[in-house]
């Protein structure tokens, strides 16, 4: 009853507060309503970072998708929450007086400790694009383990940072084969609309679509799907769409407009920090440490558990190592944080009592990109909202469900992008390597084959029907397949099998995963309103029965 009466009061609060900013764009109040977003997005780190000595009743180890709605629901229900994030707050604007950098000029502020980027696209009209940077904490991590390069977004708000927001809700029908164990009736019926208003998730305007000028990629993108047969479908995002028209009239700062993507969004997407997180801090019960690196976990003396963090700067050196007491602790680094680290927490006698599912089940959602030479009278665009709207779903049929993706480059390119979701089958599984004191992960290149396959019952047939052929400029010299890399790591703590049916570690009360890393390699679709839905189910379980 009282976890279904926060609920209530949370989503008035969601209908109050939409109510305002409607009615603030209405009055063109955007530089207004621009300031007090980032006067919300400062007041979540407001608080100092945890002190050494430290008891707490909950720490949550991350904050991306799954410990927002774990430590928003918890405050909700009473309990004080800490919460330890790795990147940094991204709440103080660079020199330039943005906080994120654009995706066409990546400096410092751009990648997770590394001193030159990684860009996912490497090549373009056949000149390697990636540069030299400061090793700074930056925004996105590309991190090369095993034959893939994963990227993750590192700041208060994990991934929902440096995605391109696309909401997706899988159809119902291919969610038996996500979560076998979830009954699909209270996801559908309760736990995915929760999540989708809970992420403030809203669809563009058809009309407005079929006439902008920085959606003609999109509709391109249409028009051949179409024509070889597929449907198109649009997808819901978590962009102000309102906000995105404002762009587009020359009334608002541009973000989406601007190419903002890969390295974080200034205006217009509701990342974490202006919901989930916003709403959480909002209750007075939750403090985020910022900088601070989980390093052990392990069982306390008396009852609970010993957490060892480091602070670190923002040059990756550890400034400090902290010591705290936690009775409950939730693992929400992401598929790949939360994998290495209990992997590392079983194998070194942490917390022995792991059972062996743990690492395992890990795969990429079956990522693979391409992109598509047009003809002339196919353009696609020098303007391109750099927020993706619609995709192309041929799962049914060939196992693939590709994303209309935007190259926002600034000048006409004639090309088709796009970033395939594959049915592909293989898993990898995270293990312990002793002789580096690392986590390793098995995955192959060669394991994506199933993967481009799939997305090739797509686009040999758009290239079939059109009489175009692939570009091989973008990945390297003469290579059509971005197969090396996944923007949606999934698994590797799955649920069910490394924890019980609502994410509590197996032989250690007080455990719990309640992040991507519960979801066993593919979604279908993109993951996150997918992994904030089984969270808002998690965390309601575990609420009424464990606290």
């Amino acid at each position: 009853m009282g976890d279904t009466t926060q609920h209530n009061k949370a989503s008035r609060g969601v209908s109050r507060r939409r109510f305002i900013a409607g009615t603030s764009s209405i009055l063109g109040a955007v530089t207004l309503a621009g300031h007090a977003a980032a006067a919300q997005e400062q007041a979540v780190t407001a608080a100092g970072p945890i002190t050494s000595g430290a008891h707490v009743p909950v720490l949550v180890i991350g904050t991306g998708y799954g410990g927002s709605v774990a430590t928003l629901r918890l405050a909700q229900a009473g309990v004080d929450v800490q919460m330890v994030e790795m990147g940094m707050a991204w709440d103080t604007p660079g020199s330039d007086g943005k906080i994120f950098a654009n995706t066409t000029s990546p400096d410092y502020r751009s990648y997770w400790l590394r001193t030159r980027t990684k860009q996912p696209l490497s090549n373009f009209l056949g000149f390697p694009i990636d540069k030299d940077v400061p090793r700074y904490t930056g925004i996105l991590d590309a991190e090369e383990m095993g034959g893939i390069i994963v990227y993750q977004g590192r700041g208060v708000g994990g991934g929902s940072l440096v995605n391109g927001g696309m909401a997706v809700t899988p159809k119902r029908e291919n969610f038996g084969a996500v979560l076998p164990s979830v009954d699909p009736a209270e996801m559908y019926g309760t736990y995915y609309p929760r999540a989708n208003a809970g992420l403030g998730v809203g669809t563009v305007d058809p009309t407005w679509f079929d006439s902008t000028d920085c959606y003609q990629y999109a509709r391109v993108g249409r028009k051949q799907a179409q024509r070889s047969g597929f449907p198109f479908v649009f997808v819901p995002d978590v962009y102000d769409w309102d906000y995105m028209k404002q762009e587009a009239a020359g009334t608002a700062p541009k973000s989406a407009l601007a190419g903002e993507i890969l390295y974080g969004n200034n205006y217009g997407k509701k990342s974490l920090q202006k919901t989930y997180l916003a709403q959480a801090k909002a209750t007075g019960r939750v403090t985020i440490s910022p900088l601070h690196k989980v390093t052990s976990v392990s069982p306390a003396a008396g009852g609970g558990y010993t957490v060892l963090i480091d602070q670190i700067n923002t040059t990756g050196d550890t400034t400090a190592t902290k010591t705290v007491t936690a009775d409950r602790v939730f693992f929400a680094a992401g598929s790949v944080g939360t994998s290495k680290l209990l992997v590392k927490l079983k194998a070194t006698g942490a917390l022995p009592n792991l059972n062996g599912e743990i690492g395992k089940g890990w795969g990429d959602n079956g990522n693979v990109m391409c992109g598509r030479a047009n003809h002339l009278w196919d353009p696609t665009g020098a303007l391109q909202a750099s927020i993706p709207c619609g995709g192309i779903d041929n799962w049914a049929a060939g196992g693939a469900f590709a994303e209309v993706a935007p190259l926002p480059t600034g000048i006409e390119t004639f090309a088709s992008f796009y970033l395939s979701i594959t049915k592909n089958p293989n898993r990898a599984q995270f293990s312990w390597n002793a002789g580096t004191g690392k986590v390793d992960l098995n995955w192959q290149t060669a394991w994506k084959q199933p993967a481009i396959d799939m997305a090739k019952s797509i686009f040999d047939k758009i290239n079939a029907t059109e009489g175009t052929i692939y570009r091989t400029d973008l990945f390297g010299v003469y290579k059509i397949w971005g197969d090396h890399l996944t923007y949606h790591p999934l698994g590797g703590a799955v649920l069910n099998k490394a924890t019980d049916n609502y994410g509590r570690l197996q032989g250690h009360p007080g455990l719990y995963v309640i992040d991507g890393a519960l979801i066993p390699g593919n979604t279908s679709v993109n993951p996150f309103v997918t992994i904030t839905a089984l969270a808002e189910r998690n965390i309601e379980k575990i609420i009424a029965a464990d606290l």
